[in-house]
């Protein structure tokens, strides 16, 4: 069920007129999602044959599958490797997972720390899959 990206981007100037990395609608997220303990148990590198007989949470499949739906953007990325590609994929399209793509290669071992140019909004798992809502939290930014 991997999808294309094929979504309008805005195109974007800098202050001196030169083009910019273009950025989606405001309207439109561009999720990136976990595999392993985010949307199904967490299975190591080590024992991909787990993924077989793994299932999926089903809060986790019908909220992805809702935002899909609503024309958000679906990518997993995950720490496995792209030795790890065919169960993986097959994995996803066993259990219905819409999405547009797949992003393989994480560094392993979280305390994961993000830094872009872009706006980046995180949300910690905490073992089940709702809607989103908005809280005021404190975050580490650059002085």
């Amino acid at each position: 069920m991997e999808k294309e990206n094929k979504f309008q981007l805005n195109k974007l100037l800098n202050e001196n007129g030169e083009t910019i990395s273009p950025v989606l609608p405001e309207e439109i997220k561009n999720f990136l999602i976990d595999i392993d303990g985010t949307i199904c148990d967490d299975i190591p590198n080590e024992e991909p044959e787990r993924m077989a007989t793994a299932l999926p949470y089903q809060d986790a499949l019908k909220i992805l599958n809702k935002w899909y739906d609503e024309g958000h953007i679906i990518t997993f990325f995950t720490s496995r490797t792209e030795e790890h590609r065919k169960v993986t994929e097959a994995w996803l399209e066993k259990n219905n997972f819409k999405h547009h793509g797949i992003l393989f290669g994480k560094p392993r071992g979280g305390n994961y720390h993000w830094i872009d140019n872009h706006i980046v909004k995180a949300t910690r798992f905490k073992g089940k899959f709702t809607d989103l809502i908005v809280k005021n939290k404190e975050i580490e930014v650059f002085k």
